[in-house]
């Protein structure tokens, strides 16, 4: 801190800079892990069960490209939490990823993980197909007494579920940058109205998004196909937002019971 007045209320701004800066590098933190952990469990969840590829190279780059850059980025313009200043200071041997905020962490990638496989899961079984017949979907022509089955498990068949759990895969990780606009306080109390640029860091690669999967009713099917993405109808989308919305719940009710720890 560098004094360039006699006022103490310099350095009282002066510390409020600090732990909002402070702050923001927990949301960045925050979300980065959070939502890569969810990648993780995602694709071990999808071998665990032995479901064919949830995912392509190419989506699990483009996930990574619309989710990581403008979202996290814009987490550095978070506002200052009203109660920053009202917090007892931190013990300057705390780390900046302590036990409750990694195990925060391994919870909202868990169920991010869960909902990105649920929805493929899903897919199949409103065709009428069992999880165990999913899970060998590799040996389908050996066990399956109608040979159609195994069309279900075609590249072509497969672009269905994948874009239905890559779309659900993103939908969830922006819906987690809204949340982590405070990594502590309440959406009712400190909403992402509050921070703009975060914002259109998610409205606008989520329009990008949208722009591939719909890429064919504009002439450029190539986009869509290069990605191995389908449009999705209305059904389809109001089940990624089933599986996608409970995201926020889950962190509220993890950021309500880190306050109560702290009180």
């Amino acid at each position: 801190m560098i004094l360039v007045d006699d006022s103490f209320s310099s350095i009282v701004k002066a510390v409020e800079e600090g732990r909002s800066i402070y702050a923001n590098m927990q949301a960045f933190i925050n979300f980065l892990i959070s939502c890569n952990v969810g990648e993780v469990f995602a694709v071990f969840f999808a071998t665990l069960f032995g479901f064919p590829s949830i995912l392509s190279a190419m989506q699990l780059l483009w996930v990574n490209l619309i989710t990581d850059g403008p979202p996290a980025t814009a987490l550095g313009y978070n506002p200052a939490d009203d109660e920053i200043m009202k917090k007892s200071p931190r013990d300057r041997e705390e780390e900046i990823i302590t036990p409750w905020l990694l195990t925060r962490y391994v919870i909202i990638g868990a169920y991010i993980g869960i909902a990105t496989v649920g929805i493929f899961a899903s897919h199949f079984l409103q065709d009428g197909l069992t999880i165990d017949e999913v899970s060998k979907w590799s040996s389908c022509s050996e066990w399956a007494n109608d040979k159609s089955i195994c069309e279900a498990f075609t590249p072509d068949s497969l672009a269905v579920p994948q874009t239905l759990a890559l779309s659900t895969l993103i939908t969830t990780e922006l819906l987690k940058a809204l949340s982590t606009v405070s990594v502590d306080s309440s959406l009712l109390k400190i909403g992402p109205q509050r921070n703009p640029i975060l914002v259109l860091g998610v409205l606008i690669p989520f329009v990008i998004h949208l722009g591939i999967l719909y890429s064919g009713s504009f002439g450029f099917a190539s986009i869509a196909d290069s990605f191995g993405v389908v449009p999705l109808n209305v059904d389809q989308w109001m089940s990624v937002l089933l599986w996608s919305l409970p995201i926020v719940l889950v962190d509220e009710a993890l950021k309500a019971y880190g306050r109560s720890r702290n009180e």
